[in-house]
């Protein structure tokens, strides 16, 4: 009997410029949800000064070959300029934005500002019993701030999710 070898999840970070017109987002999303793709994370901001381009960040995982079907088909939507997989594109930067509400006073209080500053995790907003730190990086870095901040009585996460750019004088 002979096994069929599956092929192995790859995450990839997926930009895209397209035209900044109502629909654009639904008709990503859909391209995705009709295949049964899973979109990890997707941010979304205009880039041009007369706000008609936007750059679209999508993180998804799947084989080889579902990664290179995405790319075509989302190269074949109208509005859409230029698809690039930062993932394949050579050395890339990823960051992602967090805003993590921890609740605590005595000596709760004072081990939260002692792993924010490791994280090097900025105070934005405070009061007598909790705290909203505001943190950038890799999402592994949010990871870790969280499950130690889950410790110490974290309260509410919010996150931007990922932005990508390849790194280097040249746009990709």
């Amino acid at each position: 009997m002979m096994k069929i070898k599956q092929q192995e999840s790859e995450r990839h970070v997926l930009t895209l410029t397209v035209d900044n017109e109502a629909g654009i987002l639904a008709k990503i999303a859909g391209l995705f949800t009709a295949r049964g793709y899973n979109i990890d994370s997707l941010t979304v901001a205009d880039i041009t000064e007369n706000h008609a381009v936007s750059r679209i960040t999508i993180v998804t995982h799947g084989p080889p070959a579902q990664i290179d079907q995405i790319h075509a088909q989302l190269d074949r939507l109208i509005p859409v300029h230029k698809v690039v997989d930062l993932t394949e594109v050579g050395p890339y930067v990823e960051r992602e934005l967090a805003l993590v509400k921890v609740a605590g006073t005595g000596d709760i209080r004072v081990e939260a500002l002692r792993v924010a500053d490791i994280f090097r995790a900025k105070v934005v907003d405070t009061t007598t019993s909790s705290f909203v730190f505001e943190l950038t990086g890799p999402p592994e870095k949010i990871d870790g701030f969280v499950a130690l901040m889950r410790e110490l009585g974290l309260v509410e996460v919010g996150r931007t999710g990922i932005v990508g750019m390849v790194r280097g004088a040249n746009a990709a």
